[in-house]
């Protein structure tokens, strides 16, 4: 985090929220709470560096529009979002394209792991809002799809 001059980092999934915030010039603080947790949960032994804190991440200002028959391709986690495979592979999807739910639509790089992401929706392709190799975010809209 110090090299990457970042001060904070926050992470949600379905069911687990992740938040890691630089606290001083050597020390960090990680917090681990899961997301259907309603209650405060026991701090872990040791000193308390400062008290835990969720920030939202907030999608794209694209899903935020209410559009009907629109549905947004969301990335389900953290990595880099590529097309294809490989460069020398075709393009798993192409704008107009008729998708199932089991069509893979996009490959997300996480830790080294490549990550077939499938549409989980049917309907049309009407935009590819992320560029090849591009970092993504957790709940970042990947593709708009006319659902059918």
């Amino acid at each position: 985090m110090k090299k990457s001059g970042l001060t904070e980092f926050a992470v949600e999934e379905e069911n687990f929220k992740l938040k890691i915030r630089r606290a001083g010039s050597n020390q960090q603080i990680v917090t681990t709470i899961p997301a259907t947790a309603s209650a405060p949960m026991n701090p872990p032994p040791g000193p308390q560096l400062a008290s835990p804190t969720l920030t939202p991440i907030s999608p794209s200002p694209a899903a935020d529009q209410d559009e009907p028959g629109i549905t947004y391709i969301k990335s389900p986690m953290v990595g880099t979002f590529y097309t294809s495979a490989s460069p020398e592979n075709p393009v798993f999807i192409e704008i107009n394209q008729t998708i199932e739910e089991s069509t893979i639509v996009c490959i997300v790089e996480a830790m080294k792991i490549m990550n077939e992401i499938q549409a989980e929706t049917r309907g049309t392709i009407l935009e590819i809002l992320i560029e090849n190799g591009q970092p993504v975010e957790y709940g970042q809209p990947l593709f708009k799809v006319r659902s059918t």
